[in-house]
C-alpha cells in the first residue's frame, strides 16, 4: 500500500482526490491545510469516493505532514509560490513528490528539485496530464514515426475567460511574487505540448500585456518561437475573451501530414490529413473523447514508483515548460528575441 499525503484542500484537491480513490494502491492518510474545514471536507470527500471508513490526520501546519513517517508520497496543489519549497523539503524527507502545475516560479527551484529527485532517488510528478490523454498520446505517436514527416510549423492558442472579480477573490491571484503569470498558470498545459510534439526550442520573441488592471500579471501573451529542428511555432494566448470560456486549440503541419484540434474539452478534431494513411482521422476518432488522463498519469506514477519504470511528467519535463514561458517573459521585458538555455529566471524579475 503506497500512503499518501496531500497539502493544499482547495479545488484542484478534489480531482486528486477523486483520482486516488479509484486504486487500491493508494490510501489517502494525511491532509494539510491552514482552513480547517476545507480539509474536513476532502476527508469526507475520500470517504464518498471510496465508500470506506478511514483515519484521516488533518495538519494545520504542512511541514508535519512532511515529516510523518508513515506517509510515502506528498501531493502538492497549494498556490503556485508555494510548489517548490514544499517539494523541496518532501524531496529531502524522501518522500515521492507529485506537483501540480507550474513546478516552480523560478528556474533555480525547478534545478534544486530536479537534483534533489536524483540525490534521494524519489519519483516527481509534475501534473501535465494532457501528455496522458489518448489522442494526444496518438498524436505523439504518429509524430515518433514520422508519420508527418519533416515538421515545418506549429501553433497554439488559448482563449479563456477570467474575470475581474476572479483576480478580487483572493490576494495572491495576478501577482508576479504569488501566481506568476497567465501562462505559467492557464498556458502551461499547451505549451507543454507544443515542446512534447515539436522538440525542443532554440529561441523565441514575445510580447505581453496586462488589460484587467487589478493585477501585475499578463492577460494577452504572444510569442513566435523557432525550434531547434527549425520549424517555427506560434504562442498566442488571452484571459480576456468573453463572456465565457472559447476553447484550445493546436495545430501541427508537416511535409506529410497536418493536424488541427481545439474544442471547449480540446477533444475536437477539426482537420487531420497524413499521406498515405486514409483511415487517419477514423482511428483518431476512436478515441477522441477519452478523458481519463488524470488516472492514466496516476497509474504510470504507480509504475514508476513499485516497478522503477519512466513516467513522462519528471521534473526535469516539467521544466521544459518553464524554460520556455520564462524566455517570453524575459523577450518582452528586454524587447528581443531571447535564445535557450535561459540559465536563471523567476517570475519576480517581471516586477
Amino acid at each position: 500500500m503506497i500512503r499518501v499525503g496531500l497539502i493544499g484542500c482547495g479545488f484542484i484537491a478534489k480531482k486528486h482526490v477523486k483520482t486516488l480513490s479509484t486504486f487500491e494502491e493508494l490510501e489517502l492518510k494525511a491532509v494539510s491545510d491552514i482552513d480547517q474545514d476545507k480539509m474536513q471536507e476532502i476527508s469526507s470527500l475520500y470517504g464518498v469516493m471510496t465508500r470506506k471508513k478511514y483515519s484521516i490526520t488533518l495538519y494545520n501546519n504542512y511541514e508535519q505532514l512532511i515529516k510523518d513517517p508513515t506517509i510515502d508520497v506528498v501531493i502538492i496543489a497549494t498556490i503556485s509560490s508555494l510548489h517548490a519549497v514544499m517539494a523541496k523539503e518532501a524531496l529531502k524527507y524522501g518522500k515521492h513528490t507529485i506537483i501540480e502545475k507550474p513546478l516552480a516560479l523560478s528556474l533555480n527551484d525547478a534545478d534544486e528539485i530536479i537534483q534533489l529527485s536524483k540525490t534521494k532517488n524519489k519519483q516527481v510528478l509534475v501534473c501535465h496530464q494532457l501528455r496522458y490523454r489518448p489522442l494526444l498520446e496518438k498524436i505523439k505517436d504518429l509524430l515518433n514515426k514520422n508519420y508527418f514527416g519533416k515538421l515545418y510549423f506549429s501553433a497554439i492558442s488559448l482563449r479563456l475567460n477570467r474575470s475581474f472579480d476572479y483576480y478580487n477573490s483572493s490576494t495572491w491571484k495576478g501577482t508576479w511574487e504569488k501566481d506568476g503569470g497567465m501562462l505559467l498558470n492557464q498556458g502551461i498545459h499547451l505549451v507543454d505540448l507544443l515542446i512534447w510534439f515539436m522538440g525542443a526550442a532554440h529561441s523565441v520573441y514575445g510580447e505581453i500585456d496586462t488589460k484587467i488592471q487589478n493585477k501585475e500579471t499578463e492577460d494577452i501573451a504572444t510569442g513566435i518561437i523557432t525550434f531547434k529542428n527549425q520549424a517555427k511555432g506560434i504562442i498566442e494566448a488571452n484571459t480576456i475573451s468573453i463572456p465565457e470560456n472559447l476553447g484550445y486549440s493546436l495545430s501541427i503541419f508537416g511535409e506529410k501530414g497536418n493536424i488541427c484540434i481545439g474544442g471547449k474539452e480540446f477533444n475536437k478534431i477539426d482537420h487531420c490529413y497524413i499521406e498515405n494513411y486514409p483511415n487517419i482521422k477514423e482511428d483518431l476518432l476512436k478515441v477522441e473523447h477519452e478523458s481519463n488522463e488524470h488516472e492514466r498519469m496516476y497509474r504510470a506514477f504507480i509504475k514508476s514508483i513499485t516497478k522503477s519504470k519512466s513516467h513522462l511528467m519528471n521534473a526535469e519535463e516539467g521544466r521544459k515548460a518553464l524554460e520556455l514561458i520564462f524566455a517570453l517573459y524575459q523577450s518582452d521585458r528586454n524587447g528581443k528575441v531571447v535564445s535557450l538555455p535561459v540559465r536563471n529566471f523567476t517570475t519576480t524579475d517581471m516586477l
